[in-house]
């Protein structure tokens, strides 16, 4: 889902997601429908952040609509947003922003950069081959 701002800029769930949020939204898309003890015992080790600051993060998310609650005798969160989504979203925000939406000016300057090895070159090769055919 996409909100409009004043200005006419677009934001979607996915860009409103901070860093840390999607700390947490990789462990509910990990494990789908689960309870905000679990996502601290999962992240507390990773990133030794307080209990409380987790919940916080919780309910960031659920305010943002990215989150929603099952209401049982233990809560259980869900994502509302799909992981594939939110990466499509943000990909197609970084495109537009630093690229001016040209996916082939990004992929010539990873190129240029050398930052792909042989390897990666040849399966981008055989993606661009596939999609071709």
């Amino acid at each position: 889902m996409i909100k409009h701002l004043p200005g006419g800029d677009k934001v979607s769930k996915a860009e409103k997601i901070s860093d840390a949020e999607w700390k947490v939204m990789e462990v509910v898309w990990e494990n789908g429908s689960i309870p905000s003890s679990q996502i601290v015992k999962k992240l507390v080790p990773t990133t030794k952040w307080n209990p409380k600051t987790i919940h916080t993060l919780i309910r960031r998310l659920v305010t943002k609509e990215v989150l929603g609650i099952e209401k049982k005798r233990v809560n259980e969160y869900y994502a509302l947003v799909s992981a594939d989504e939110c990466k499509k979203e943000i990909t197609n925000t970084f495109i537009k922003k630093v690229y001016d939406g040209s996916l082939e000016l990004l992929v010539s300057n990873f190129i240029k950069s050398k930052k792909l090895s042989n390897t990666e070159l040849e399966n981008l090769k055989n993606i661009l081959d596939k999609e071709l055919d």
